[in-house]
């Protein structure tokens, strides 16, 4: 995991709300960072977006339990499948920023 992590459950300092649990693995590098922001300072190129072909692939880390989630099933969910732990629905807002 890359950035500037506050916590276990994958919070950075950027976004330390309660509901701030997931982890993205980035479709330009194969990284996981817990925020746009976390690249963009630690990442030494620019981001590139997953494409609508790709959301079958699993790029989303649930920071509560550790379960791996497919684009897809993120982009359907307010909450992890695995453990119930709630998605911050905040987080809808930069969707364009990691998905197409």
């Amino acid at each position: 995991m890359h950035g500037l992590l506050v916590d276990d459950q994958t919070r950075c300092e950027h976004y330390q709300g309660p509901l701030d649990v997931i982890a993205l693995k980035f479709a330009c590098c194969g990284e996981w960072y817990p925020c746009h922001l976390c690249h963009a300072e630690r990442a030494d190129h620019e981001t590139r977006q997953w494409s609508t072909k790709d959301r079958a692939t699993q790029a989303v880390l649930c920071g509560v339990c550790g379960s791996l989630l497919r684009i897809d099933a993120y982009l359907e969910k307010s909450e992890c499948p695995t453990c119930a732990a709630g998605f911050n629905p905040g987080c809808r807002l930069h969707h364009d920023l990691y998905f197409d």
